[in-house]
């Protein structure tokens, strides 16, 4: 019977016997004790799943494909699971009508996920290859090398701390066609998160000549700073953010400062969506690594080599270490139960 049938039934039986005031008390009590669908309950189902601008499109559903993997993985996406858990689905779930103060306080509060680190996957892409090298440094040193290095010293602190799974992903080609393999090699994987680390250089509009050790070389200056980027086009757009929030708050921890030229209009067609001035977090919806990735995907520029003064830092045992060190601090966040519950602080 529909509620509002049930009250108005309620109210003429309780009129036959009781004065107007104690009917329309009667039927008040039945308004609190009957159980109401989540669909008649806006500010329920508002507490619960979170505003609309943050539900997943259907481009963002998974495929069968991922509803697969995801039974192989011990903790696929905690963050995103967690959310899942207490998510109702509309019609189905039944919660008594008491109102927001009646609600308890667990109830407003995501589940948390269980992370095991000894089985928690995380692939390390190796941003280029040896045969599309990506940007090359000041001092005429090419991306991938400096690429391979971080990611290798990352991979070490990650084993370190328990994270047994971490697989360093090397990928052999040319430009476009790497990306593909790296992409469908992650998912082979089926990797609860992708991290492709990378080191910057600016638009060549901007580069100045000059010559290091009898050779010519280009170079520019003009910025410098980490940046991290996720792609709204992502599978699961909200975990890999949460990710990203995770890392650039480590390296702002590590007293980094972010590239603040994508923000520019003078970056043409390079500028990119700041989504926390914070963190240095960018959204780049069309990098093939973070779009096509069946996983949690984030993006690393680690600092920019085309900078002579960061390229020394970048080339620096030290500075791989405040990077690897605040990569592997986030993961470790990432996976405990509190950031699942509260989020990343």
């Amino acid at each position: 019977m529909k509620r509002r049938g049930f009250i108005c039934v309620l109210g003429s039986i309780a009129s036959g016997f009781w004065p107007r005031r104690r009917t329309i008390m009667v039927a008040m009590a039945a308004t609190v004790l009957l159980p109401i669908e989540t669909s008649d309950a806006g500010w329920l189902s508002d507490v619960f799943k979170g505003s609309s601008k943050q539900a997943k499109s259907p481009k963002q559903a998974k495929s069968p494909k991922q509803a697969k993997s995801a039974k192989h993985v011990t903790s696929r996406k905690p963050a995103a699971l967690a959310r899942r858990t207490v998510s109702p689905k509309r019609g189905n779930v039944k919660l008594a009508a008491l109102g927001p103060v009646g609600l308890p306080a667990a109830a407003l509060k995501p589940v948390a996920a269980k992370c095991v680190p000894s089985k928690f996957r995380i692939v390390l892409d190796v941003g280029h290859t040896a045969e599309s090298e990506g940007a090359i440094s000041a001092r005429n040193v090419s991306e991938f090398t400096f690429n391979l290095r971080l990611a290798k010293r990352i991979e070490e602190k990650l084993k370190a701390e328990g994270f047994a799974e971490t697989r360093l992903l090397l990928t052999e080609g040319k430009a476009r066609r790497s990306l593909v393999k790296r992409v469908a090699a992650a998912n082979d994987l089926q990797a609860d998160l992708f991290l492709s680390i990378h080191h910057d250089s600016v638009p060549n509009k901007f580069l100045e000549d000059w010559e290091y050790e009898g050779k010519k070389s280009r170079f520019s200056d003009r910025f410098s700073g980490y940046s991290v980027f996720v792609s709204r086009r992502n599978p699961d757009f909200k975990t890999s953010f949460a990710f990203a929030e995770l890392i650039g708050k480590e390296m702002k921890a590590q007293g980094l400062d972010y590239a603040k030229q994508y923000t520019q209009a003078i970056m043409g067609r390079y500028q990119r969506p700041l989504l926390n001035k914070e963190t240095g977090v960018y959204r780049y919806d069309e990098l093939i690594v973070l779009r096509k990735t069946q996983m949690p995907a984030v993006l690393l520029e680690a600092g920019s080599i085309i900078n002579r003064d960061e390229e020394l830092k970048m080339n620096s045992p030290e500075r791989r270490e405040i990077i690897s060190s605040g990569v592997t601090a986030a993961v470790k966040e990432f996976c405990e139960p509190r950031w699942a519950m509260l989020g990343p602080l």
